[in-house]
Parts: structure tokens; C-alpha cells; sequence
């Protein structure tokens, strides 16, 4: 009798843990995610969801006519309430683990972004993955409503084109969640994002004009660096500055530059390779920072006339010029960071941290308002030419004027 009544226990105990996928949640339940966008609308945060319309991104060009994504708007005291008040016009939950690109509004970006972020780091559906950029001169709501021709999901579009442009010009840069969170907790290191603005006839963007055209009235185009203090956006670095941030922390993978001939017109040379190092120092109590690069190029284009590439003296002559405009825009970018932002966006205080713990504890209480804007700050770029494509001088030296 007790062997039995065991082993009812055991199928009932069984039975109870074997209750397969309890929390299920089937794929016609869940509207899939790609885009969100924060704004801050008076006291309350304006959430703005892009959602993949399934049966549009999958169908073939012009067989329903209809938008491959569509744009759900709510706002609420919270960020996580706006996102469910977003059931009350969408008939599925929405689902973030495919989410490929958060833009942050330049309102909220001004007022702080940390209460924001809690949310898209504690919540399980949220992956690491995606990029967080801030739109600038317009709200992140917008951003998402502009279609895309390329990729028929804006998001998508948005994603790929942050990627392509790291990788091959160096102002912009993409940024993950963990990115942004090591940066805003660092005492040595201060946040920065890409902007994103949208150029061009903004109403327009938003219909099914901007894809039917060969030029479309409106673009979304990343544009700069935002500075950030803590987690409060205070300023924007222009292409150029936006150049030198990425040359000093080695984070330029590729990108194109010229030089001026000395006769009139340019060589433009490609980057190849890059290499940065960081070193702080320490001298009698006054901190130093000393940044070291190597950059490798080939020649890419010539417009002048009279520069013959097949002698040494002329590559020399290339390569130093190289070397003293890098050393410029990457000193354009320190000077920004010091006297206009006093921020420190390249992580000097960490490195000064590196180098002298117990000097970086006395200074890092008034790191960024105080000693930042006094740190000097020592440039040595070395650039080398490897390979001057498949012509050598340029046929522009046998055409007769």
C-alpha cells in the first residue's frame, strides 16, 4: 500500500514539474520590434515602438502596397508603462528581443538619459546588441517615421548604416547598451553617441513617396558625436572633431583624407590600419597624457599636376604632411573636449587612474571641470604609405595644357 500510494506522489510530483512551456508566447501574439524611440513630452516619456508588419516585409515588391513597419506612440509617466500603454492601440504585445536601434531624443538627452536606460538593461527581452544613437534637431518619434528605399525596415536600414560607416568613415561610431552603462558609471570617462538627423522634406520621408523615387525628398543621415557629462547631453563635435575622437581612441577602421600638392590640388589617401595608444603619467603631481598612433594608407586618388610618386622624397613629403593634419584634427577634437564641453570623452582620467592610483583619488573629485581643461596633452601620429594602387605617377603629368 505505501509502495503505491510513493508512487502516486511520484507521478503527481512529475505531473506538476512537467508542465511543459508554461509561459509560451506563439509568433501571431507578439508584434516583433526593430525600432524605439524616447522623447520627453513635458513631464511624461513618449515612447514610439517600430514593429515589423510581417505580411508587408515579406511580400514581393508591389504585391500588397501596404508599409513594411508601422509606428505605435504612447506616453506615461514611465518608460516601461508607455511601452504597455502601447497595448491599448496594438492588438499584440510587443516583443524586444530583435530590437535593432533605440534613438534617444535630443529633449531627453538634455535632461538625462540614466532613468531612461534602466528599463532596456533590467528587462529580459532586451538583448546587448543593438545600437543607441541620439536624433538631433528632431525628436527619435520622427526619426522612426521616415521610410527607408534600401532596406524596406527603417530600423534595419539604420543599423547596417551605422555599421558601414564605422567601418569606412571614422566620424561616426556605434555604441551598445553595456558601452553606454560602462561609460556613464566611470569616473574617468564620459558617454558619447552618435547623431542622427533627418535631412531633407520631413512630411514627405513619411509616405510611400520617399521610396518611389530615385531621389528620396527625405534622408536619415548620422551627423556627428554627442557629448555628454554624466548622463546629460551638453554638446555636439562636428564631423572633423567627430574625426580626432575616433583617431585618438584607435577606433577608425578605414577612412579617406587628402592632402594639398605643393604645386596646387590633392592626394587623397585611403587608411588602411589604425593603431592608438593611451598613456597618463604622472610628474611631480601634474598628470600628462601622451597619445601615440600608427596609421597605414595607400594612395588613392591624385588631382594634381607635377608630383612624381615614384620618388621616396615625394612619399616622405606625403607622409609628413599626412602626419601634421591628423595631429590637428585629432588636437581640434582634445581642445573641444577641454575648453568648450570640459568632458573628458577620451577616458584620460582613467588613464591617469592606470598610471598613479593614489595622484588620480586627489584629482578625480573636479576631474572634468578643473584638471581636464589644464591637462596637456602630447599628439604623435606616424603614417606610412604602403601602396600607390596600380598606376604609379599620375597620367594628369603627361596631358599637355
Amino acid at each position: 500500500m505505501k509502495r503505491k500510494a510513493a508512487f502516486l506522489f511520484l507521478i503527481l510530483t512529475l505531473v506538476l514539474l512537467l508542465t511543459g512551456c508554461w509561459n509560451r508566447k506563439e509568433l501571431n501574439e507578439l508584434a516583433i520590434a526593430v525600432g524605439m524611440g524616447i522623447d520627453k513630452h513635458g513631464d511624461q516619456f513618449r515612447v514610439s515602438v517600430q514593429v515589423v508588419n510581417p505580411g508587408e516585409a515579406a511580400a514581393k515588391k508591389g504585391a500588397a502596397g501596404g508599409a513594411p513597419a508601422t509606428l505605435y506612440t504612447a506616453e506615461a509617466d514611465t518608460v516601461f508603462e508607455a511601452i504597455r500603454k502601447i497595448t491599448t492601440i496594438s492588438p499584440r504585445k510587443m516583443y524586444f528581443s530583435h530590437l535593432r536601434i533605440c534613438v534617444i531624443g535630443e529633449s531627453i538627452a538634455r535632461e538625462g538619459i540614466a532613468k531612461a536606460l534602466d528599463l532596456l538593461s533590467r528587462d529580459h527581452q532586451f538583448r546587448t546588441d543593438f545600437y543607441i544613437v541620439v536624433s538631433k534637431g528632431t525628436s527619435a518619434e520622427d526619426t522612426l517615421k521616415i521610410m527607408t528605399p534600401l532596406d524596406p525596415i527603417p530600423a534595419n536600414d539604420l543599423y547596417s548604416a551605422l555599421e558601414t560607416s564605422e567601418r569606412n568613415w571614422s566620424p561616426s561610431m556605434t555604441v551598445t547598451l553595456d558601452e553606454l552603462i560602462t561609460a556613464l558609471t566611470s569616473e574617468g570617462m564620459q558617454p558619447i553617441l552618435t547623431g542622427l538627423q533627418i535631412i531633407g522634406n520631413t512630411e514627405m520621408g513619411e509616405s510611400n513617396k520617399n521610396v518611389q523615387t530615385i531621389a528620396p525628398p527625405a534622408r536619415l543621415q548620422y551627423s556627428g558625436l554627442a557629448v555628454f557629462r554624466k548622463d546629460k547631453l551638453i554638446g555636439w563635435l562636428n564631423e572633423t572633431e567627430s574625426r580626432g575622437y575616433n583617431f585618438i581612441l584607435g577606433k577608425v577602421q578605414s577612412s579617406v583624407g587628402f592632402v594639398a600638392c605643393p604645386q596646387g590640388g590633392k592626394v587623397v589617401t585611403e587608411i588602411i590600419r589604425t593603431q592608438t595608444a593611451i598613456k597618463g603619467s604622472v610628474n611631480r603631481g601634474e598628470p600628462r597624457i601622451k597619445v601615440k598612433m600608427q596609421v597605414e594608407a595607400n594612395v588613392g586618388e591624385v588631382e594634381c599636376q607635377g608630383l612624381d610618386l615614384t620618388k621616396v622624397s615625394t612619399i616622405y613629403e606625403l607622409e609628413k604632411k599626412e602626419e601634421e593634419k591628423i595631429e590637428e584634427i585629432m588636437k581640434s577634437a582634445v581642445r573641444k573636449a577641454q575648453k568648450s564641453y570640459k568632458s573628458d570623452i577620451f577616458g584620460f582620467g582613467e588613464a591617469i587612474h592606470r598610471a598613479n592610483p593614489k595622484t588620480w583619488n586627489s584629482l578625480k573629485k573636479n576631474w572634468d571641470r578643473e584638471h581636464l581643461a589644464e591637462l596637456p596633452v602630447d599628439i604623435k601620429v606616424d603614417f606610412k604609405i604602403r601602396r600607390l594602387g596600380t598606376i604609379g605617377s599620375s597620367f594628369l603629368n603627361d596631358m599637355k595644357e
